[in-house]
């Protein structure tokens, strides 16, 4: 930020939204995990026109709050994949031990 002096504020300031950033990702994968747990069919997990929405709203959060579109993207499109993968790792686990029960 511009009030920043130094270095070592710089840093302090990146840490602490580091930190914060990591924290809302485990909330965010708390709602994956609820996720997992209530679809009852494989084939929700994935759900293309959720996934179009989310990018739509983040690329419009970012031109809000003037963080490059590019970035967002990016971002976005590896984090809903990585959840997808997640959620489907969860949910096989999940009905494999139904399964067997």
């Amino acid at each position: 930020m511009k009030s920043c002096e130094t270095m070592a504020e710089v840093r302090a300031g990146i840490d602490r939204i580091d930190r914060m950033i990591v924290a809302l990702l485990a909330e965010r994968v708390g709602y994956i995990e609820a996720a997992a747990h209530l679809k009852r069919t494989r084939d929700e997990v994935r759900d293309e026109a959720r996934i179009r929405e989310v990018l739509v709203k983040v690329r419009g959060h970012a031109r809000e709050m003037h963080v490059p579109e590019e970035l967002v993207t990016a971002l976005y499109e590896h984090l809903v994949e990585w959840c997808i993968a997640y959620e489907f790792e969860l949910f096989d686990a999940r009905t494999s031990r139904v399964e067997t029960s």
